[in-house]
């Protein structure tokens, strides 16, 4: 479920709701969408999940005071699914709704003989059968366990947590050295810093891989991705292993032409000639080095060349640029 939904609009309760209220809009909400009532409605099905997960934090006066609390968002950060459910009856809550009854999670009574659940009817022998692994995968598809028949009897295998992918913006420079970099992530208790080593000249748009670093879950964490990204502060813009930058030039260099000495994004400098009559946007490339791709490819580096106008002009200037228009400049 989304950290973000709010429980209290999902049972259609409000925040100052007694127990009994909870609990009688949980009723009403878990029959109206209960799956024997829609079958194959792939919605009606979400919305079942969500009562039941809204119930029971809302339904369990210690797990909706820190709701409370903490907020939607901060609560879900702070809990995992594996929290939520701990002490959530089934068996009482679906016997109380007249659906059928069943042993809690370490398989009790008939629950542990693989005990078939009847919806809809009394009777064992009208409503639809659902055997108790199928319940399960209506009411804990993606909450983190896996239940399985273990030497008979019915258990789960806690799952770990979910990947997670975070992007991590780098420079050019970044890129080409390498090295280690110590990111900070947030975790349910406290931020965490983490050492990464990145490999020198790492494409954009890999990952790197840390294990063991991702999301709780009830069977440990998953691992967490760094998508390399580019820094787009960088003074650099990068197109495919192209880069570019702009330079300004005097107008008269522009002109007659100059020698500029250009930053290359590893650190090292080039002289790169600006020829004669050079217009202002015209992009010079620098042949080879650019980005270091797959096979030993590397792409190009270009400057686009600025044209600087002055702010003032000396009385000296002035003639001389009067003496220019004369001219035809």
């Amino acid at each position: 479920m989304n950290g973000g939904k709010d429980y209290y609009q999902i049972l259609g309760v409000s925040k100052n709701a007694t127990q009994e209220e909870i609990k009688k809009a949980f009723r009403k909400l878990a029959l109206k969408y209960h799956p024997d009532r829609h079958k194959g409605d792939k919605e009606a099905e979400e919305r079942f999940k969500e009562i039941n997960e809204a119930y029971a934090v809302l339904g369990d006066p210690e797990k909706r005071k820190k709701y409370d609390l903490f907020g939607s968002q901060e609560f879900h950060r702070h809990f995992s699914q594996e929290d939520i459910f701990k002490g959530f009856d089934f068996g009482s809550i679906f016997s109380d709704l007249g659906i059928g009854g069943f042993g809690g999670l370490g398989g009790q009574g008939g629950a542990r003989q693989g005990f078939n659940i009847f919806f809809g009817s009394s009777d064992a022998h009208s409503g639809a059968n659902l055997g108790f692994d199928n319940i399960f995968s209506h009411l804990f598809e993606n909450k983190g366990f896996t239940y399985q028949k273990q030497g008979g009897d019915w258990g789960h295998t806690a799952q770990r947590g979910q990947d997670v992918v975070l992007e991590l913006p780098l420079t050019l420079l970044d890129i080409s050295r390498g090295g280690k970099k110590i990111i900070s992530i947030r975790t349910a208790d406290s931020p965490e810093k983490i050492a990464v080593n990145i490999p020198p000249n790492i494409e954009i748009g890999k990952k790197i891989r840390i294990a063991g670093k991702g999301a709780q879950g009830p069977g440990g964490r998953g691992d967490l991705y760094l998508l390399i990204k580019h820094d787009p502060n960088d003074i650099y813009k990068v197109n495919g292993l192209d880069w570019e930058i702009e330079k300004e030039i005097r107008f008269s260099d522009a002109c007659l032409g100059t020698t500029l000495d250009i930053p290359i994004y590893d650190g090292t400098t080039i002289k790169l000639k600006v020829p004669p009559l050079t217009k202002c946007s015209q992009r010079l490339r620098i042949k080879g080095k650019g980005l270091r791709g797959n096979l030993g490819s590397r792409g190009d580096g270009y400057i686009k060349i600025k044209i600087s106008i002055p702010n003032t002009l000396s009385e000296d200037q002035k003639k001389i640029i009067k003496k220019l228009k004369a001219v035809g400049l």
